[in-house]
């Protein structure tokens, strides 16, 4: 009975260890190697305000910038109140920056802590946010200013097994 559960599981087995050899005159081709991990990044934030460039010149004025922020928030204000509730924003979030736990938070954002983010709040934590990515303080934010440089995140192994610098 052993020996013919024996046979039964290899028999089981073969076509599985068949596919793994190519056919007589099969030619193969190696699979790829992994992704390499990016080193250019950018925020969620940074990708809405590509989104605002109106003109295709790849660049964001503030004009642009202005007409995007208004027509994303205008876009969620459903009620045409003047203000996002935290549920309302998280669905802004969600729609214009792709997660709602994106930042800038809601909590972050009300100032006034009235559970609700008015226009002139948005307002002017996005101008904080134009600021910190205009880096060259022209009016303009190009694609250079919405992308950073990172180290990759692990280091190589070095002869001796230990991860670090060589």
């Amino acid at each position: 009975m052993r020996l013919f559960l024996l046979l039964a599981a290899c028999t089981a087995a073969l076509p599985a260890l068949a596919q793994d050899r190519p056919a007589p005159g099969q030619i193969t081709v190696n699979a790829p190697a992994a992704q390499p991990q990016a080193t250019v990044i950018a925020e969620p934030v940074a990708l809405l305000i590509a989104g605002f460039d109106a003109d295709g010149d790849a660049r964001v004025t503030r004009a642009e910038f202005d007409a995007g922020l208004k027509r994303s928030f205008d876009s969620a204000d459903t009620g045409h109140v003047g203000a996002l509730g935290y549920i309302a924003y998280s669905d802004w979030s969600l729609r214009w920056m792709g997660d709602r736990n994106t930042l800038p938070s809601p909590f972050e954002m009300d100032r006034d802590g009235d559970n609700k983010v008015s226009w002139a709040e948005f307002q002017d934590r996005f101008a904080l946010i134009w600021a910190r990515f205009d880096k060259n303080q022209d009016g303009v934010i190009d694609r250079s200013e919405l992308v950073a440089i990172r180290p990759p995140a692990f280091s190589p192994i070095d002869g001796k097994g230990k991860r670090g610098r060589r």
